[in-house]
């Protein structure tokens, strides 16, 4: 290979407002690739939406391919007329699966899984959980597929805080069905704590904040540089969730250096390793009793924030861009041999 630039293109769906977008992440791997590696950002120009859409897009990406082209999620189908043996795609998740049924479930399943594992060289995942998904729903060599984690931003600095033993303030991120804020609510009904809400809160949620008498604050639609003030803030981060792909605040939780409790359930146990408090998210005196000790246990909250530090390690961007760029150099030697 010799001092030789590789040239990874990266594809991204045209963007839009999300909350740690697809865009982010790799922006934070991006800036610590080595120099070995050169990049080029390309955007759809259309959103993924109607079958014209979608095919112009990927006539769209035919010659802006480089030495590997890297399909960043999302927008799975623009593989289909690329080179496969310069071509990876990341998958996050599988949660669409869940979502829909029958004739929807199939198109959806051999358009933006079978056929694009089909129509790329490697696949990469951002946890064991997702890889062990996909293989149960599509039919593919698991060396094809690799499990790459999602990497922290590096704005997110360690910050120590005394906890507030009068009135801890605990942090819950999102509001979605599976982000399971309704079991956190009544498990902490009675307790003197301050409940910080991440994400647009519904009428059933106000509801039952209300019946449980929750002092709390709920914020939405937040720049990033806030969205970590609220951690800052934070005397212990909830996220008890019932389905992640992966499960980014638990890590963040780490960086940040406070106390999490997170679930036993999909992805969230490979995450947290042993730097979170895991619960069964669907027993509620298992949630309750779990805060209730790290209120309590000061020893246990401050072995997981050390735990937390050591953990975070495993996503730094350098450590995730490394991982990365070692299978972009694969790719290209497995090309020219």
């Amino acid at each position: 290979m010799g001092n030789k630039q590789l040239r990874v293109v990266y594809f991204f769906r045209k963007p839009f407002t999300d909350y740690f977008s697809i865009e982010e992440l790799f922006g934070f791997i991006q800036s610590a690739l080595p120099s070995d590696i050169q990049f080029e950002n390309y955007y759809l120009k259309r959103l993924s939406k109607g079958l014209s859409d979608r095919l112009l897009s990927c006539f769209e990406v035919i010659d802006k391919q480089g030495d590997i082209n890297h399909i960043t999620g999302d927008v799975h189908f623009v593989s289909f007329l690329m080179q496969k043996k310069r071509t990876v795609l990341t998958i996050h998740d599988l949660e669409v699966l869940k979502r829909i049924k029958g004739f929807s479930r199939f198109i959806i399943k051999f358009f933006w899984f079978t056929l694009p594992a089909i129509r790329v060289k490697y696949i990469t995942v951002i946890s064991e959980f997702t890889k062990q998904e996909l293989l149960k729903v599509i039919n593919v060599n698991p060396d094809k597929i690799v499990v790459i984690h999602n990497s922290i931003s590096p704005s997110i600095k360690f910050l120590p805080k005394a906890f507030n033993h009068e009135k801890p303030s605990i942090l819950h991120v999102g509001t979605a069905h599976n982000k399971n804020l309704e079991r956190l609510i009544e498990a902490i009904g009675g307790l003197n704590v301050k409940l910080t809400i991440l994400g647009h809160l519904r009428d059933h949620h106000t509801a039952l904040l209300q019946q449980y008498n929750i002092d709390f604050e709920n914020y939405f639609s937040l720049p990033y540089q806030h969205v970590i003030k609220r951690y800052q803030e934070a005397d212990i981060v909830s996220f008890v969730s019932l389905y992640e792909g992966f499960g980014l605040p638990i890590i963040e939780a780490n960086a940040i250096g406070r106390p999490v409790i997170t679930s036993t359930l999909t992805s969230m146990p490979e995450v947290a390793g042993d730097a979170a408090l895991l619960v069964n998210p669907e027993n509620v005196a298992e949630i309750r009793a779990a805060i209730i000790s790290l209120i309590n246990d000061d020893s246990l909250r401050n072995e997981l924030v050390e735990k937390g530090k050591l953990n975070v390690m495993r996503f730094q961007p350098a450590f995730i861009a490394r991982q990365y760029a070692d299978l972009y150099q694969k790719m290209n030697s497995e090309i020219n041999h």
